[in-house]
């Protein structure tokens, strides 16, 4: 009899145990972190994802419970030039292994380069590990290789012209009153 995983509520021994399979074709709007980086609402956008359970070897030698995590989208972004919107595609191909506790776990993924190491629970949340996983995934600073409109890079605004001249120079009047102690 195969069991059923959820993903919000996932037994990461027994689906490692099992080499079960779980996927998902989410819309972006089920991660409300990842949602709110976007360049406005997406709602065709979805998050495809496969996790898939197992034994790893890590760097220390030992086999551990495991985890790989594949999951991307085509985001709608904000290209930081031009402001508009840019369509990026967001992947992640990540594995994961599961330690006893919190200790061992940050103690082997100090050495550990190729994975992320994790405390082993019986109620993992899979879809926060992915939505984490695309938010860290996401560029640091989205643009367009050529803006489909040139982004303005000066300001042309007669107000802001008209308020630096009515502003008060405060400078100037100490540079009145030194020229009036220089006379004395």
């Amino acid at each position: 009899m195969s069991r059923i995983f959820n993903a919000r509520r996932l037994d990461v021994a027994a689906f490692s145990q099992a080499k079960a399979q779980l996927s998902g074709h989410d819309p972006v709007q089920n991660y409300e972190r990842l949602s709110n980086e976007l360049h406005g609402p997406a709602p065709g956008v979805l998050i495809d994802w496969q996790a898939e359970g197992g034994q790893r070897r890590a760097v220390d030698g030992g086999t551990y419970v495991a985890l790989h995590l594949n999951a991307g989208a085509d985001l709608p972004l904000t290209c930081q030039l031009c402001m508009g919107e840019i369509i990026e595609p967001v992947t992640v191909d990540r594995h994961f292994l599961f330690l006893a506790d919190e200790d061992a776990a940050a103690s082997l993924d100090e050495s550990s380069e190729e994975d992320d190491v994790l405390a082993l629970s019986s109620e993992f949340d899979l879809q926060a590990l992915i939505e984490d996983e695309m938010l860290m995934a996401l560029p640091l600073v989205p643009r367009h290789e050529q803006c489909p409109e040139a982004p303005t890079l000066a300001s042309d605004d007669a107000d802001f012209e008209a308020a630096l001249k009515d502003k008060a120079k405060p400078f100037a009047s100490l540079a009145s009153l030194k020229g009036s102690l220089k006379s004395k």
